[in-house]
């Protein structure tokens, strides 16, 4: 295994990671109350789950596409 798909596998699970903890954030009484209240999730949520998101692509493009 080279470096490349050393990488990608650590920014999926990275990603995953930070998906894991903004879909909790998302269900818990305070977001849900700023979410009621305001039509959208807290900043921080945002981030986790935006920066999950972008973490496991990246890292699940790493793997699939990164250098053989």
């Amino acid at each position: 295994m080279n470096g490349t798909k050393i990488l990608g596998l650590v920014l999926l699970v990275a990603g995953i990671i930070l998906l894991y903890f903004g879909f909790n954030a998302t269900d818990s009484l305070g977001e849900q109350a700023m979410e009621t209240v305001t039509g959208r999730y807290t900043d921080n949520t945002m981030w986790y789950l935006i920066g999950g998101g972008v973490l496991g692509a990246a890292g699940l493009g790493l793997l699939l596409f990164g250098r053989r």
